[in-house]
């Protein structure tokens, strides 16, 4: 066998290094008639890295051609299941099936190994999209035993991080997370392939998004981000770590950071692979619906549909902002129908309820609400709970039993604050006005509202803060010339609240803290906390 050419020798040793540029353009320079099946599944992987990905993938089917002509039954295998997976990404399924099939018929008479344990892997991702969580959790099972007998920390990060997706989408929530953490380990640890590492990267922060865990999907985004600094800036992953901090920013309330973070992640990710960009199209439309921009918003979920990602429930709760009630409802059943993956099932039911609430259809809102509650008892998840609670509290609202919508609402509010949800506070506590104020208590129902305004005027949910203006009849005159904002802290410093406590309950600075009760007690005339406390109890603030 001939010896290959010192181009190819630097294509290979720049490829092992990780510089992937490098490594294509010496590829690439080489012909490819000049290589082997190794080299062309290594131009493969280099074309991936600096996102020529339709041309990563026709090479990486001539490496899988080239190991099957060569007899080379394991390395056809391991190629074809890495088709699998793109082409399953690529929502190309019947071509990722084809290549899961082959991948099977080569390994099929060989002795058990890492290609084997891959292909299980590939497996129980197959099984958990088709909602068989106890096959995919035994075959992510099967795919770690062989990873950690034949020492492969690719192959055992993996499968825990597939059986840990398996066991949230079982509703075993702490078990899940507990598993995708094990995965984790390998990540920091440094000891696995770039490819895998974004991977779990991505899909542990979707899933904590999901989940609606704010605080565990932001560690874990911030340090994506170091890791992303680290890659080539025309690669796939970094405009896809992008639209998660987009995702995580919109939940922390902090939306013009989300929206610029969302619109630059989907102009990074067009030029990359236009499929990937309609999650940040996604983000672009439910940011721009909760400020009011309800053209840029229309415009957004159409260009995520049309990529490829169904915009509910986001969409519909536009169209209920528009006024086409029908179209709303006809979305959301529609979408309901179509998915069975719990964590975004409940975010599909819970705009179910409200939708159906608002068009007074209670038969339609009673189901949506019973599942909710259903899906609430039946695991660990908070975000489970306080949407089921929120639902089931406007529904008992609709039907005038107060008591019993008081009760809900007032644990969901509870749940929301500490999700560190600010939006979806604030809308429970509206409700939660709404029903103060069908009890009798006007004066406690002025309260819960001006809280929710104050937090709307803070986020810049233009929409939501006009509606709770009409429920107070018009823009209210508080006493002392506050604003809703100081009436927020006043309150919390009549609670006994610290600085800092009240900061992370507004989600907001302490220096913003300080300067609102220096405004404040100036204009209440007093000099203490203590004179602030008495104030507020004197004027039913407290």
């Amino acid at each position: 066998m001939s010896q290959p050419n010192a181009g190819i020798v630097q294509a290979r040793e720049a490829l092992a290094r990780g510089a992937w540029t490098e490594a294509y353009e010496g590829f690439g320079a080489a012909g490819r008639s000049q290589l082997t099946a190794a080299d062309l599944e290594g131009l493969a992987d280099a074309a991936w890295w600096v996102s020529k990905l339709d041309e990563s993938l026709d090479v990486r089917q001539k490496a899988y051609a080239a190991y099957a002509a060569a007899g080379d039954d394991l390395g056809a295998a391991a190629v074809a299941a890495r088709l699998a997976i793109e082409h399953f990404v690529r929502e190309e399924p019947a071509i990722g099936a084809g290549f899961l099939m082959r991948a099977q018929r080569h390994v099929q008479d060989q002795p058990e190994g890492p290609e084997r344990g891959f292909l299980s892997m590939v497996e129980a991702n197959v099984a958990r999209f088709s909602g068989d969580i106890e096959g995919a959790i035994a075959l992510a099972d099967r795919a770690a035993e062989i990873g950690r007998r034949f020492g492969v920390p690719d192959l055992v990060a993996m499968a825990c991080h597939t059986e840990g997706l398996a066991m949230i989408d079982g509703g075993r929530v702490p078990q899940g997370l507990a598993l995708m953490d094990e995965a984790m380990v390998g990540v920091l640890a440094g000891g696995l392939s770039p490819y895998f590492t974004g991977i779990i990267y991505c899909g542990l922060i979707a899933a904590c998004l999901e989940l609606s865990d704010v605080r565990r999907a932001g560690e874990w985004s911030d340090a994506a981000r170091t890791w992303c600094e680290t890659l080539p800036p025309d690669s796939p992953f970094p405009g896809m770590c992008r639209v998660n901090r987009a995702e995580v920013a919109r939940l922390r309330g902090a939306w013009p950071e989300a929206e610029a973070e969302a619109v630059l992640a989907s102009e990074q990710l067009m030029a990359v692979e236009p499929g990937l960009a309609a999650a940040a199209f996604y983000q672009v439309g439910e940011i721009r619906r909760r400020t009011g921009d309800l053209g840029g918003a229309e415009a957004a979920f159409a260009s995520a549909q049309e990529l490829g990602v169904d915009p509910q429930p986001g969409l519909a709760l536009l169209r209920l902002s528009q006024g086409r009630t029908d179209d709303a409802r006809a979305g959301l059943r529609l979408a309901v129908a179509g998915e069975h993956q719990p964590p975004r099932r409940a975010r599909l039911l819970a705009a179910q309820a409200e939708v159906a609430l608002a068009t007074a259809v209670l038969d339609e809102a009673g189901s949506a609400v019973d599942e909710l509650v259903a899906m609430a008892r039946g695991g660990e998840t908070p975000v489970f709970t306080a949407s089921a609670a929120t639902a089931e509290g406007a529904l008992h609202l609709a039907k005038s039993d107060v008591p019993a919508a008081l009760e809900r609402l007032r644990n969901a509010s509870a749940l929301w604050q500490e999700l560190k949800l600010p939006y979806e506070a604030a809308k429970t506590r509206v409700v939660h006005g709404q029903a103060i104020l069908a009890g009798g208590d006007p004066h406690g129902a002025r309260l819960e509202l001006r809280a929710a305004l104050a937090t709307f005027e803070r986020l810049g949910a233009a929409p939501d803060a006009a509606a709770v203006n009409r429920l107070l009849g018009g823009p209210d005159e508080l006493p002392g010339g506050l604003t809703g904002r100081e009436a927020e802290v006043l309150r919390l410093v009549a609670a006994g609240k610290t600085n800092r406590d009240i900061a992370v309950e507004l989600v907001i600075s302490e220096h913003t803290v300080a300067r609102h009760l220096q405004n404040m007690f100036g204009k209440l005339g007093v000099s203490s906390r203590s004179g602030a406390t008495a104030y507020a109890y004197e004027h039913g603030l407290a």
